[in-house]
């Protein structure tokens, strides 16, 4: 494919986007964009800046901070750039993820990163998962995907992650805490969980890790045949 095209990502909680969309961006060697990534590279310069618990402080800094990510083909992943500096291994610290919250409350964050997150994909070869990546995000994709699974199916496949970390819970209780997000993305004042019009559903209920691959390959490959990548 001579042209990249963007992918945007969106669906529900448990539905493994995020597993997807790096498999995705490895097989095609496009940049997964890590948003989580984002606000711990804000937090890091916000630590090393001694405002990490000022949000004015931040607020003022924001001109001054570029993100960006860069695909290492050797690694096979997308490396975070923080102004310039590959940051990759500082932002995963402990001590980041201690202090992410205080940031990630800030509207005005938010909307710096979607400035960003938008800057970035007029390169193209862009994939991004979340809630609002095909309606608010990035709008202009190529190829929107909307991600489910039965109610069951993914609580199942959240109750093992949870056994598999060592954290004791029911069935019972992943099942409402699952509700209860649903509810709270479909519900949000701000971002809330949007099915686009012109996204393809992918139910992958059925479906290995492989086979969703697969299938939404073929999707890549019929959108690039139509606008001749």
């Amino acid at each position: 494919m001579k042209q990249k095209i963007n992918i945007a990502i969106d669906g529900y909680s448990s539905c493994g986007k995020s597993t997807l969309a790096k498999a995705l961006a490895k097989k095609l060697r496009y940049v997964y964009i890590d948003s989580g990534a984002m606000y711990r590279a804000i937090t890091l310069f916000a630590m090393r800046h001694g405002i990490v618990e000022q949000p004015e402080a931040i607020k003022k800094a924001l001109p001054t901070i570029d993100i960006d990510f860069h695909f290492h083909p050797q690694k096979e992943i997308s490396e975070t750039i923080l102004n310039g500096e590959n940051v990759e291994e500082h932002v995963r610290a402990i001590e980041v993820s201690q202090k992410v919250s205080y940031v990630s409350q800030i509207h005005e964050v938010r909307e710096k990163l979607v400035e960003l997150q938008q800057k970035m994909s007029r390169k193209g070869g862009i994939v991004m998962d979340g809630r609002d990546i095909g309606s608010v995000v990035l709008p202009h994709a190529e190829l929107k995907i909307f991600m489910t699974a039965t109610h069951s199916i993914r609580v199942e496949r959240r109750y093992q992650e949870l056994i598999v970390k060592g954290i004791k819970v029911s069935r019972e209780e992943v099942a409402e805490n699952l509700k209860l997000r649903d509810f709270e993305d479909e519900n949000r004042k701000e971002s809330p969980l949007t099915q686009v019009p012109d996204a393809k559903v992918l139910d992958n209920s059925k479906l290995s890790k492989e086979e969703q691959l697969n299938l939404v390959l073929s999707w890549v490959e019929e959108v690039c045949v139509k606008a001749e990548c």
